[in-house]
């Protein structure tokens, strides 16, 4: 800085005042005016959040293109974005798997309508960026409630993986206190399945907030009523989470205050209706009334979206049911082997293990648990698609084993030692006597067991993969039309289980000649 003055040939009396001067002008001058500090979340110029995107106003899918969630969480993202001068990348999952992945380092934020609680603060930083509060709904014909000890006994539903469930359960222990009947919480995987549960009269209310309460009743044309709103402190804001880090949480406080300063929180909590009910902005699509909607059904079959729901979903069946066969082969042959070895017992105690694990858990531990040990799965090769792949390759290999294992078992012990009487080498043995015999015996129940996997790639939603259920979904979340969107996806599923279900078939015939009762006839 002296050097500087001295260049300028200021007297030498006035360079300290000078520098001073410079000091004070750049603490004065505003945020914008200095180069802003990048939280470190933001990774190679890329700001990536994870959302739930079936919260509507906050974050859902306003068309039939489910990779472009919209709403207030992600025009605030795109903000926050752009004001670090980073590309904003939006991962889409079930609401479960939103702070596993946050703790995977999988994304930098989370951002998806969730409320601050002391309880996720003890393990997450959480910004607030937005005023909420809880409300109790029911049908629009129930009386209002002039307290929570009114759902005494009731049926009350609440969405997965929030924070409702511990909220509710300290009502519940006040009501067992003074000796009245706890409430029933029933938890829905979608807050659109639990605002179902209330319109066809299953439960008698559903737990939500204020916000997302203002779109479904402008969606649902008033069919919801607001049953009681309770002061409850932990439940007035709503709030950005990263992991606890206290120089980017200052950055993100940063960054927030000085989004709400210049009016760009007010213009989309504007344009998204989030803080008034009758305002016009962002209106909802109404969902269908009591009749069947054709139009939507076939809007719904014959969208790109449910197309390419269908083909990822066929897709992750066929390569990991191959990649299984693939594995499950040699582990049969081992384990067909009358020798005890070390390898023998790994090996059973392999299909054992995958074969009691549940399929979910399996999915859960290598997209979220996995990552955490081995810091290369965090990167974006390793998409949800591959993770599937993975999860189901695995899994599917325990269940072939026993299948293969079963099919050489099969085999008449004659037929081996007939070839190797013969002479024939072992390997020739294999291929040329035992596995064409034992694929007869395999391929019905093998193609059954597709059919079966075919149907578990459903459970590859909670980890953000757009296969049809998802899709189906993520698309109710937008429009309520429960019926025609489930009956569409019924339809993809119908299609193509019934078509390996016949391929099965022709399989059977084809090989009937095996048989050994219709050779036995044949013969007579």
């Amino acid at each position: 800085m002296t050097s500087f003055f001295s260049h300028l040939r200021l007297p030498r009396r006035l360079r300290p005042v000078a520098a001073l001067a410079v000091a004070f002008t750049a603490a004065v001058l505003p945020a914008s005016a200095r180069a802003e500090q990048i939280p470190s979340f933001v990774q190679d110029g890329t700001l990536t959040i994870c959302t739930n995107p079936t919260l509507p106003p906050m974050t859902f899918v306003k068309g039939q293109d489910v990779t472009h969630p919209e709403g207030f969480d992600i025009d605030v993202a795109q903000a926050l974005a752009t004001r670090w001068h980073a590309r904003l990348s939006v991962i889409t999952m079930d609401f479960t798997g939103l702070f596993p992945s946050l703790s995977a380092q999988r994304c930098g934020l989370v951002m998806s309508g969730i409320i601050r609680t002391p309880a996720r603060e003890k393990s997450f930083d959480a910004v607030s960026y937005q005023d909420t509060a809880l409300v109790v709904v029911g049908r629009k014909a129930t009386p209002t409630l002039s307290s929570m000890d009114e759902l005494s006994g009731k049926d009350v539903a609440v969405e997965s993986g929030t924070s409702y469930v511990t909220r509710l359960g300290v009502v519940n222990d006040a009501l067992i206190a003074a000796g009245k009947p706890p409430m029933i919480i029933q938890q829905y995987p979608t807050e659109e399945q639990v605002v179902q549960q209330v319109l066809i009269g299953r439960v008698f209310a559903f737990v939500s907030q204020d916000v997302e309460l203002f779109y479904r009743m402008r969606q649902l044309r008033d069919k919801l009523h607001v049953l009681i709103t309770p002061d409850i402190p932990d439940y007035r804001h709503f709030a950005i989470y990263i992991r606890q880090n206290p120089e980017d949480r200052t950055l993100l406080q940063n960054a927030i205050s000085a989004l709400d300063g210049d009016g760009t929180l007010q213009t989309f909590r504007t344009k998204w209706s989030v803080t008034d009910q009758s305002t016009k902005g962002g209106a909802a699509e109404a969902g269908t009334g009591g009749m069947f909607d054709w139009g939507a059904f076939f809007s719904a079959l014959t969208s790109m979206a449910f197309l390419h729901g269908a083909f990822i979903t066929l897709s992750a069946a066929l390569i990991s049911h191959g990649i299984a066969i693939i594995i499950s082969v040699p582990i049969a042959i081992v384990l067909n082997s009358p020798q005890k070895s070390l390898l023998k017992v790994t090996l059973e105690g392999y299909v054992s293990l995958f074969r009691a694990a549940p399929t979910l858990l399996q999915l859960l531990f290598i997209w979220n648990a996995v990552p955490q040990f081995f810091p290369i799965f965090r990167e974006q090769w390793f998409t949800p698609f591959l993770a599937t792949i993975l999860a189901l390759s695995i899994n599917e290999s325990a269940y072939q084993v026993e299948i293969n294992r079963a099919a050489l078992s099969a085999v008449d012990l004659g037929q081996e030692l007939g070839a190797s009487a013969l002479g024939l080498s072992r390997r020739d043995i294999y291929w040329r006597v035992i596995f064409p015999q034992a694929f007869r015996i395999a391929l019905p129940p093998t193609i059954n067991e597709f059919i079966n996997l075919l149907k578990i790639t459903s459970l590859a939603s909670v980890i953000s993969l757009q296969e049809l259920l998802a899709v189906t979904q993520i698309q109710v979340a937008r429009t309520f039309a429960f019926t025609e969107y489930y009956a569409a996806a019924l339809i993809y599923y119908l299609v193509m289980v019934f078509f390996f279900l016949f391929l099965q078939k022709r399989v059977e015939r084809r090989f009937s000649w095996s048989d050994r009762k219709k050779v036995v006839s044949n013969a007579a």
